[in-house]
């Protein structure tokens, strides 16, 4: 568990004025000192393989509460956060959400977990009512499906669908060019890899209409030894790969993969690899990967990215990851949505916040918008590029054109009975 301490004077300091009658010539300065603080609950995975997913998602947000509290926090209650380990399990992060709430007195939830664990975390919250901001699942239907709306949960995670038009879109031009006929896929097998991999052949086949997949595999989540996939996709012969592995999954494929020459053979489109926490632990990465943006400071191309990239440098000695900007942007809106609605009240936070925009570091445009349908963000700064071994990692970022994003992801939610 981490908390932060609240800025000021202490308790035992407190303690020690009243008792000595000094509380009474500075009522007004010892009653903000004593504004009861506000616990917001964060469970993460913290241990393990993606231990990093929690570390970098925890980072970020405390970089943010300090600044939201050094403004006076969220009308006038400083954050106090109340950080738990879920070890990537789907049932402890249920329970620990639930005991944040119930025995921990948490008002409002940022849920940093993966896919696996964030519909768990989501039941609990449609169960208490307690405000909840998804910040990594990216898995489609947490959002777009009806069936998952409740109106105290929103999601600051970009989703698959945005990344798999864009990308498709962009692979597709490529597979055109290059004569890029047969494809195999690979993703871990849980809902985001399901889920992604579908809507990104979806938008491939749409764009190329002539590309085949040849083969699918499916490893599982954390998986230790992927000697029997890249077997089984040498084997298949293909032109083009698919994957979209992440985190300690992702460079522990690309660092077994390397043994067997894999990339040399085929090109390759990894949706998750232009992130630092990719980019800076494969031990060979192999140049020319092409990869959706996650997090890099180049891209946007702004000096408000670039800046708030170097500032979380140069707080935890190394560079932000995607988990960090999502989860920094959940705080963000949960300090302009108290600012507009004038309370910390996990209610009226809600009601603000549905159709907010806000300006943004990783804003497309300099500005990110709380979809109100959906409760979902967009307007993100999205695209696709191919990497190198060393910085800036992805020198020339293809960038996605929203207006065609949700003109697509409208027609796809209405294939898929969510419109």
């Amino acid at each position: 568990m981490q908390r932060t301490r609240k800025p000021g004077i202490s308790r035992r300091a407190t303690l020690a004025l009243m008792g000595t009658g000094a509380v009474t010539f500075a009522t007004p300065w010892v009653a903000r000192a004593q504004a009861k603080t506000i616990k917001v609950g964060m469970p993460t995975i913290l241990s393990g393989r993606v231990a990093q997913l929690g570390t970098s998602s925890r980072n970020a947000v405390m970089l943010e509460v300090e600044k939201v509290n050094a403004a006076g926090g969220l009308a006038g209650r400083q954050i106090e956060m109340v950080i738990r380990d879920s070890k990537g399990a789907p049932q402890e992060a249920a329970r620990v959400a639930r005991e944040l709430v119930n025995t921990d007195g948490c008002e409002l939830l940022i849920d940093a977990e993966a896919s696996s664990g964030a519909f768990a975390v989501h039941e609990v919250a449609r169960d208490l009512g307690v405000f909840c901001i998804h910040t990594n699942s990216e898995t489609s239907a947490l959002t777009a499906d009806p069936k998952q709306h409740i109106p105290n949960a929103f999601r600051t995670a970009r989703q698959g669908v945005h990344d798999s038009i864009v990308g498709g879109s962009y692979a597709a031009a490529i597979a055109k060019t290059k004569g890029l006929k047969k494809w195999a896929t690979c993703a871990p097998d849980y809902a985001y890899g399901r889920d992604t991999t579908g809507e990104f052949t979806l938008y491939l086949k749409r764009f190329a209409p002539d590309v085949e997949i040849i083969s699918e595999s499916w490893p599982k989540l954390f998986q230790p030894d992927y000697t029997e996939v890249v077997t089984k996709i040498l084997q298949a012969k293909p032109q083009a790969l698919y994957t979209c592995l992440w985190g300690g999954d992702l460079t522990s494929y690309i660092d077994q993969a390397n043994i067997y020459a894999m990339f040399s053979q085929m090109e390759v489109f990894a949706v998750n690899m232009a992130d630092y926490t990719a980019l800076t632990v494969v031990k060979n990465l192999p140049k020319g990967i092409h990869s959706g943006n996650r997090y890099i400071k180049t891209y946007p191309a702004t000096a408000e990215n670039a800046a708030w990239g170097d500032a979380y440098k140069a707080k935890y000695n190394e560079y932000p990851t995607n988990w960090s900007w999502e989860n920094a942007t959940a705080v963000m809106l949960i300090a302009e949505a108290s600012k507009k609605a004038n309370s910390a009240d996990g209610k009226k936070i809600a009601e603000a916040m549905r159709g907010l925009t806000i300006k943004s570091p990783f804003g497309a445009d300099g500005t990110v918008t709380m979809r109100a349908e959906d409760q979902t963000l967009i307007g993100y700064a999205i695209g696709w590029g191919t990497t190198i071994p060393q910085e800036p990692y992805v020198p020339d970022v293809k960038p996605g054109d929203w207006k065609t994003i949700l003109e697509l992801e409208a027609e796809w939610k209405k294939s898929k009975g969510y419109a």
